[in-house]
């Protein structure tokens, strides 16, 4: 496994940002950068073996501190969205950051920990290599309680596996759903949209959702509706029904196992993405609002992201499962992201 070091910039309060490339023999790469716990790059090979990217991010450093819609971050505190920005827990109202068009708290507010610098450190093994970040969010941070200690480690194996491990401890009663934010095209340089990209989702419902993209409450079967991926079939084949995807899949009702959830094929690339997680749910987005980085070089549906947490807005919601951490409890949580390719037909 090959580890190579790079400098990428400078953020605006003047400190470096730094980050690590690993890569593995199957010339499958990923870079990570110590801003956010960024993933900014993945490349793998097609079915003919050319190397591309496959997930959207930019250039420089300061496109992503001034543009980025949370290409390859890791957020939180709480992922996704809390209705009004606010919760109660213990007697105690939190008031945050309405930070989503000054309605809902998004993504855990206006820097969360996808906005600031990380300690980062990598650690080889015999058929493996990890990039390690570390992040000590204080007490009151974002509106949210507790001091809480974070480590997210991003480990490339020799069998083409990018795997993500998130693990915290807080001092106080809080709410914890912590996710990956990145965006794939498995076409290579987003050569193509993600509507030919056919997706399977191993999930029997989903969470519909209001005007504001906040879950009803409803827990409703994918059977009979377009949000129904059970069998593999192409992401823009209903599409314009569904009026865009921004959902969250019900995998099971607690976290278990690390299984399988996902798969994702680009049928002329021939580049497959199996995902695994130990969480309940996946949130599948199209790309949707990505026509508003178009002076950054983006489309609609240039990316997709399968967002392996719990459920949006679970703090304010009795009957989805709790995303309370306690002091004393740990943290933990896995995705596996699985890359191949397929041979033509």
């Amino acid at each position: 496994m090959r580890i190579e070091q790079f400098d990428f910039g400078t953020t605006k309060d003047g400190v470096l940002v730094k980050g690590y490339r690993l890569k593995n023999a199957d010339h499958l790469s990923i870079s990570v950068i110590n801003w956010g716990a960024t993933l900014i790059s993945v490349k793998t090979p097609d079915r003919n073996g050319i190397v591309e990217e496959i997930t959207l991010g930019f250039d420089t450093f300061k496109d992503y501190e001034d543009h980025s819609p949370y290409f390859g971050s890791t957020v939180g505190r709480v992922a996704n969205r809390i209705k009004g920005g606010c919760f109660d827990l213990d007697g105690v109202q939190y008031q945050m950051e309405k930070n989503e068009n000054g309605i809902n708290h998004l993504h855990g507010g206006k820097k969360g920990i996808s906005k600031v610098v990380w300690e980062i450190e990598t650690e080889n093994a015999t058929d493996s290599a990890s990039i390690r970040c570390k992040y000590f969010s204080k007490d009151g941070e974002e509106g949210y309680p507790g001091d809480l200690s974070i480590e997210m480690t991003f480990t490339l194996t020799e069998s083409n596996d990018l795997i993500f491990d998130y693990q915290a401890t807080t001092t106080k009663t809080c709410p914890l759903n912590l996710t990956n934010h990145a965006y794939w095209n498995l076409s290579g340089g987003k050569k193509r949209s993600v509507l030919n990209h056919e997706l399977q989702l191993n999930c029997d419902a989903f969470l519909p959702v209001d005007d504001h993209l906040i879950p009803t409450g409803e827990i409703k079967p994918v059977a009979g509706t377009p949000w129904d991926f059970r069998k593999a079939r192409s992401i823009g084949k209903e599409i314009e029904q569904a009026g865009g995807y921004d959902h969250c899949y019900v995998f099971r009702r607690d976290r278990g196992d690390c299984e399988q959830i996902a798969t994702v094929l680009e049928p002329i690339s021939g580049r497959e993405m199996i995902v695994y997680t130990t969480e309940p749910g996946v949130q599948f987005y199209s790309g949707n609002f990505l026509h508003r980085k178009e002076k950054q070089g983006f489309k609609i549906h240039d990316g997709l992201c399968l967002e392996t947490q719990f459920f949006p807005n679970a703090v304010n919601q009795e009957s989805f499962p709790s995303i309370l951490l306690k002091p004393g409890e740990f943290y933990s949580q896995k995705t596996i992201h699985r890359f191949s390719t397929k041979l033509a037909d």
